[in-house]
This record gives structure tokens, sequence and C-alpha cells, in this order.
């Protein structure tokens, strides 16, 4: 599985609460849980609503002081601030502990537990938009942590398998992202689903959520949201052996990292660790293209050299042929006087005899084969009744042949 962004989509924006948080975390964390201590049930039975408020506020600044330091007691506190807040019918306060509670399940692998708990912080939305005049908060504010929700669930219904009701939710944070202009959430969005589809090899439905993602990336002018983009259309070529189109995108994701050394270390070592891939392959590639080239070059010697023989056979039948007929026609014919009849093909083979020239050499001259000299020649020495070329030429001389 590829690099995802963690941030998808808990924590985009922050979360609704009752009152500013105070980080409570070190020491102050001991003398606020001695405050709280004091609180037993009978007292809180008899609280007023604004001892309530700054109970519930309290539990609240506990459940996010542990939220690092230690999770199963941020947990406890989140579940008892929740106790007041649904009592109180506090959607707000009640969203924002159960989505903490969330969190934590997700961030232990608890999965169920934690889409429990996320579905019930989206219920608690929904009430808050019924009464949204009344509490103060705006459709934006609302939607921002619908968003985060929907993204949130979405990722759970993915790492559980259920890809469709994944996208479903997350087109629905994507559509409340455009609905606001937020660009850099939606590029970061479609880069996770991306990621999602190259896990499932699906790379039909991946290279469009890429190309959304650069797309909302240049729109908001994030040359690192610009990087991861690239980056993941980079990953998508190479797996697709598209390995020109993935070094381009590469190497411009590359230039863009560069710009942000402190930041997306991991993204960056996974970009080059691609890059190195693509130059891999594209060297097995050159060296099974050279492979091929070298049988091709081996194949069309074998078929020149088989074509240059066929040509020679038919050239070499042919001379046959032509040898016969004067052959056959001397036959017919009694040469007259001493001196024996010659074609003109025989005075030229005697001339060229005469002069000391090889077989070869005959046949380089006159464009036959070897062979065909070598019977011309031997043919000559029957009808001179010589044996040897030397003969041949001194009696074509002394008969005026020559």
């Amino acid at each position: 599985m590829r690099t995802r962004f963690v941030l998808l989509i808990l924590c985009f924006l922050p979360a609704l609460s009752a009152g500013a948080y105070t980080d409570h975390r070190g020491h102050n964390v001991d003398s606020l849980e001695r405050v709280v201590a004091r609180w037993t049930p009978d007292a809180i039975d008899t609280a007023t609503e604004e001892e309530l408020a700054d109970l519930n506020r309290a539990y609240r600044d506990l459940m996010l002081g542990y939220e690092v330091i230690n999770g199963e007691k941020s947990v406890f506190y989140a579940r008892k601030a929740l106790a007041i807040s649904r009592r109180k019918g506090w959607y707000n306060a009640s969203g924002d502990a159960t989505r903490h509670i969330g969190q934590y399940f997700y961030a232990t692998d608890q999965y169920d537990s934690a889409m429990v708990w996320f579905k019930e912080s989206l219920a608690c939305i929904d009430k808050m938009t019924e009464v949204a005049d009344a509490n103060g908060y705006t459709e934006k504010e609302l939607d921002d942590n619908r968003s985060s929700l929907y993204g949130a669930i979405g990722n759970l219904y993915n790492v559980m398998g259920d890809i469709p009701t994944a996208m479903d939710y997350y087109r629905k944070a994507g559509d409340i992202f455009d609905k606001y202009g937020w660009n850099e959430s939606n590029s970061v969005l479609y880069y996770n689903i991306g990621e999602t589809w190259v896990d499932e090899k699906d790379y039909k439905k991946a290279l469009p959520a890429y190309e959304r993602s650069l797309t909302y990336a240049r729109t908001a002018g994030d040359s690192l949201l610009v990087a991861n983009a690239l980056k993941g259309l980079g990953g998508l070529y190479l797996d697709t052996g598209r390995t020109w189109k993935a070094l381009r995108c590469l190497k411009e994701a590359d230039r863009y990292y560069s710009l942000h050394d402190d930041q997306e270390f991991r993204a960056r070592l996974e970009n080059l660790d691609f890059m190195s891939q693509v130059l891999q392959a594209q060297k097995k590639a050159l060296a099974s293209w050279l492979a091929v080239l070298g049988m091709l070059v081996v194949l069309l010697g074998i078929v020149t050299f088989i074509l240059r023989r066929l040509r020679r056979v038919r050239q070499e039948q042919a001379e046959a042929a032509v040898v016969m007929d004067e052959t056959l026609e001397e036959l017919r014919s009694v040469p007259a006087g001493n001196a024996p009849s010659l074609t003109d093909r025989e005075r030229q083979v005697l001339s060229l005899i005469a002069e000391g020239k090889t077989n070869p050499q005959i046949a380089e001259v006159l464009f036959l084969s070897p062979e065909t000299i070598k019977w011309y020649r031997k043919k000559l020495l029957v009808k001179f009744r010589v044996a040897t070329s030397a003969a041949l030429t001194a009696k074509a001389k002394d008969q005026g042949l020559l």
C-alpha cells in the first residue's frame, strides 16, 4: 500500500467546542484531575446549569490533555463529558466527545467501535443543523465538521474493505469541499482515492482521481500538493508500464518536493524510489529490445544468405541451360576444317584463359558463376583435345583463334 495522508479527513479544521482549549498536559493535568474528583454523582445531579457547563469543559480539557500521553484516560474523560452533554442535550459537546472517542478506536485499529462513535458524532452534527441559529453556529462551521466525519467514516469503510461505501462517503466530503472552494482538502481527498484504486488494481478509476487531485492542487497554488499528485500519477504510469510518462511526472514531482525539504520527507523518498524503479524498468526494456534487435539482425543475415544462395542457384541453372543448348547445337552441326567451332561466350572465356585469369576472376568479368566458367573451361579442353590451359592457349593461337 502506498503512502496515504493520515490527515484525511479527521482534522482538516478545528472541532466545535464549548470553550477555548487550554493545554493541561504536565503538572496542570494533575491539578485539574483533583478538581473534577470532587464531583461525585450526587453532586452532579444537584449541580446548576453553569456548574455543569464548567465541569463539562474541565472533562473535555482533560480529554484533550491526555490525548497524546494516555489514550485510555483521554477516552475515560471523554465519556464523562459525554454523559453530561447527552443529559443536557448539548449536541456540539456530544459531537466533539464522540468523535474524539472514535479517533481513539480508529488509532488502535478497533474499526467497528470507531464506526459506531463516528456515526453518533455525525448524528450530533445533524441535530446541531436543526438548531444552528439558536446555538450560533454557521452552516459553514457545521459543514466543516460534517466533511471531517464523512472522510473519517470513508476511511473506516476503506480499511474494512468496503470500497464502494467508502467512495460514497468520500464523495460527500468532496461535495462540501467544492461548495466552499476548499481545493487543498479536495486535492488530498482525490489523491487518497487514487491510492485506493491503485491498491485495488483499478487503474482506470485511479487515473482520473489523480488528475483531479492535480487540478485542485494547481488551483490552490499549493506546490507540495502538486508534488504529491504528480507522484501518484508517476506511480500509476509505472505500474501500467508507461515508463516515459512516469519519469516525466516523477521528475516534475521531485522538482516541487525540492521546495519543501523540511516537509513530506517520506513522500519524497517514495517518489525517488519510483524513479529508481522506472529507470530499472527502462534498463530492462532496453536490454530486451537490444536482444530482440540482435535476433532480428541474425535472422536478417540468415534470410539474406538464403536469398543470395537461391539467386545464385537460379543463375547457375539458367547458365547451365544456355551451355546445354550450345552443346546440343554443336552436336547437330559438323565443324568445318580443323578448327573447332566456338560460341561467342566460349571465345570470351578462351580469351580470358589466355590472359591467365582464374575461374573466379573470369566469372567476375563475365558476371557468371565460377561453376559455369569451370564448365566452359572443361568444354574448351575437350573441343581442342588438350589437357591443360597452357596447351589450350597454344593450340588456339596456332589455329588463329587468338
